[in-house]
């Protein structure tokens, strides 16, 4: 443990607080700063964030941890929020090691924008922190990428001027070498980037993996059905999503953020922010997108996530004539859409067979509780009605009981006095005997057919001797045959989510295939040995039916694919990417790959 560390300011980079602290400690040499924090004399300094906390956090005593380190005194609650919990998870193992891929799973090597090449500051900050502490310091909030003003002072942010020598060298604020006189700058579009440098302070002071990124997709998801923007199939209008955001900012703003939009491309950074998507986005465009949604961080981390126009099951049975009346049995709701208002309309079904739906979207509690239209009374409703109907009490009354107006009541019962009065017609004596010659006279033909394959051999014969005679019928007939096993009930549930587990796997496991392979319904049943169960009862296996939706690839998405694969190949190997040896690496006709190459260079293009 050390003697002394110059502990770090609010919101100071650990980065600062080391630079301070070689400077204080008289080390010549930056690597023996290194070696006195980090045990190490090959730690590569990183200004953003950084690795091997653990063994830092051991050296500067208790008060620190890997976890305050990270959310105190880096940019990392930048990106926290809009990264998935498995990520997050690993991205507290890469900070507590060595620090190998942190970036590449914080997206910033494939996803950065607006890259600031050098360490920034506020000159009214620098002059505020010399007058309470007596020298200047690197604030987090001031290293940002796409952030370009203060959010304390809304003053222009100024480079430091001072050039890195060595890659293990530190560098530290010093007041002489920095331009304390306030700079402002004509910028149109100043109201628009203050702001979002207001609400990446107000992000940076979240607590640590206060949200992940399934958090974020169901309350992005929420927002935009408020604004209309979430069919009732829950898909989203893409075009008017991408009409409203283009008039919410200037072209130039964007093109100024390297943030513009193209319609056309099914990768563009808005679709993949609004689908449930496994790409990262900056967290600069998210914050862009919370300005076109109107919501500041403080109100988007309160908001709800979305529960679909009805909320989420179980949901309550409204029948009166059950014993489970208001109790939520429910499970799921067949959501449609009202032709006449596009409004969603929910079709509620009850076990017991009672049938209800409402208009939506239920706005409050009491909405759950609410029948528009009763579809099906069903059978428990109207052996209840008969039951009342028996004890001679009014009419009134028995609908009261059941929650219906006197007519329904009149109605049903109507219709149940007509069954119960109706007469058992004639039976065709002639008839009646013909086809029991017929019977007798097949089974002479055919003595071997069992029960079932008689009754398909004579199936009018069969039905009619059943009805008006079933007791000569079942005499003559041939006994029946045991099952040699008992059949097995599916449970289709346990299935669906033995199937999902498998599913992912397997599409992990095509995702990391060297030769690529179009990801499809066949392809992953054949593998898995699942086919025709995927083909024949999907609708019973929703949760599957969700993630194949989400996963398979048209031809289209497929080609797309291989060739990012290609590209991140040849980057990496720092070879030249030209887009004809591109098309036939990837085995693509022309006519396709003309389909394709404008997304191509996007995605080239935003490597870089």
């Amino acid at each position: 443990m050390l003697p002394f560390f110059t502990n770090p300011y609010p919101d100071e980079l650990i980065y600062s607080a080391i630079a301070r602290y070689h400077f204080y400690s008289g080390n010549i040499d930056c690597k023996d700063t290194l070696e006195e924090l980090f045990q190490s004399r090959s730690v590569i300094p990183s200004v953003e964030i950084g690795s091997h906390f653990s063994v830092l956090a051991e050296q500067l005593g208790s008060n620190y941890s890997v976890e305050n380190i990270l959310a105190n005194h880096t940019i990392y609650p930048y990106y926290a929020i809009f990264l998935s919990k498995q990520r997050q998870q690993e991205i507290l193992q890469d900070v507590a090691g060595d620090g190998k891929g942190l970036y590449t799973r914080l997206g910033v090597v494939a996803g950065s924008i607006c890259r600031k090449d050098g360490l920034y500051y506020c000159g009214e900050c620098a002059k505020a922190d010399l007058n309470r502490y007596g020298e200047p310091y690197i604030h987090r909030e001031h290293q940002l990428q796409g952030i370009e003003y203060c959010p304390h002072h809304e003053l222009s942010l100024l480079k430091y001027e001072a050039e890195i020598t060595s890659r293990t060298e530190y560098i530290r604020f010093e007041i002489d070498k920095m331009n304390l006189s306030p700079i402002y700058k004509v910028d149109p579009y100043a109201n628009f980037s203050v702001h979002l440098a207001k609400q990446v302070y107000k992000l940076l002071q979240l607590s640590l993996h206060q949200l992940s990124r399934e958090e974020i997709t169901l309350k992005y998801r929420a927002l935009l059905r408020e604004k209309n923007l979430v069919t009732v199939s829950n898909r989203l209008r893409q075009k008017e999503l991408y009409q409203g955001f283009r008039s919410k900012f200037p072209t130039d703003f964007l093109n100024q953020h390297e943030s513009d939009l193209d319609i056309n491309n099914e990768y563009n950074w808005l679709k993949i922010i609004t689908r449930n998507s496994k790409r990262h986005v900056h967290p600069f465009r998210h914050l862009l997108t919370l300005y076109f949604l109107e919501q500041g961080i403080d109100d988007f981390v309160n908001s709800k996530a979305d529960e679909g126009p009805f909320g989420t099951g179980p949901f309550p049975c409204l029948n009166k004539g059950t014993t489970h009346y208001n109790q939520r049995v429910i499970q799921d709701v067949e959501v449609t859409r009202d032709y006449k208002t596009n409004s969603p309309i929910g079709t509620f079904t009850c076990s017991c067979g009672f049938v209800y739906a409402r208009k939506g979207p239920d706005i409050s509690l009491e909405d759950k509780f609410r029948i528009g239209r009763v579809k099906e009374f069903g059978e428990v409703w109207q052996i209840k009605l008969k039951q009342l109907a028996n004890k001679n009490i009014s009419t009134r009354a028995i609908s009261r009981e059941l929650g219906v107006d006197s007519k329904t009541v009149k109605k049903y019962l109507e219709e149940h006095l007509e069954i119960d009065n109706k007469k058992k017609y004639k039976i065709d004596i002639v008839r009646l005997q013909q086809y029991k010659n017929e019977i007798i006279s097949g089974m002479k033909e055919f003595p071997l057919l069992s029960r079932t394959a008689l009754r398909e051999e004579f199936k009018k014969q069969y039905m009619f001797l059943y009805r008006h005679d079933k007791q000569w019928l079942m005499e003559r007939l041939s006994p029946k045959q045991k099952k040699q096993q008992p059949t097995k009930t599916v449970d289709w549930a346990i299935r669906d989510k033995v199937y999902v587990r498998e599913v992912k796997l397997l599409y992990k496991q095509l995702l990391d295939r060297q030769q690529p392979v179009r990801i499809t319904v066949s392809v992953i049943g054949k593998q898995l040995g699942i086919l025709a169960n995927l083909e024949r009862h999907l609708d019973k296996l929703p949760i599957t039916k969700r993630l194949l939706d989400e996963i398979t690839e048209n031809i289209q998405e497929y080609q797309l694919r291989r060739c990012y694969k290609l590209i991140d190949r040849m980057l990496l190997e720092k070879e030249t990417i030209i887009l004809w040896k591109l098309q036939r690496n990837a085995g693509i006709k022309s006519v396709y790959f003309q389909k394709i190459k404008p997304m191509l260079e996007i995605y080239i293009k935003n490597y870089r």
